[in-house]
């Protein structure tokens, strides 16, 4: 239910963007913000290849993958963050921003962002009970979504 309600408010805000950088100008955003945000979007598709090519049980729905062996990846950007596909969503949606030059885009990462906390702590709620060594994997990698934030 949760993830229906992210992506609703994905397609939404990239919608919302747009009305305001294109159609109705509510947004002045400089070109090298424009650059700044292609980079930041560069990043973003970059951080994703990378998650996936480490872990291989990365499903849309928070499930645990027994009979595949599941097991809790440690390597490439789970070194540093403990969900780094939201974290790759949430520079997703940032980059998108700035390029299409919406300051108004930014507020909707920021909801974006609650809305992955609320959804991170489902997760870690059924990783932590079913997946063996979630608990020390937590406690080596203390930030679940932003590097030396969160």
């Amino acid at each position: 239910m949760l993830l229906t309600i992210i992506l609703l408010y994905l397609f939404g805000s990239f919608a919302f963007m747009a009305l305001d950088a294109v159609r109705f100008g509510w947004s002045s955003v400089p070109p090298w913000v424009q650059v700044l945000g292609a980079l930041i979007l560069l990043l973003s598709i970059w951080l994703n290849y990378w998650t996936f090519r480490e872990n291989s049980f990365a499903p849309p729905v928070v499930k645990l993958q027994s009979e595949r062996g599941q097991r809790v990846i440690t390597t490439g950007p789970y070194r540093y963050v403990r969900h780094p596909l939201y974290a790759s969503a949430l520079l997703y949606v940032v980059g998108t921003s700035l390029l299409l030059g919406s300051w108004w885009g930014l507020a909707t990462a920021i909801v974006l962002a609650l809305l992955l906390a609320i959804r991170i702590g489902i997760e870690e709620t059924t990783l932590r009970t079913g997946l063996a060594g979630y608990d020390d994997y937590a406690t080596r990698v203390r930030y679940r979504l932003i590097a030396f934030v969160w």
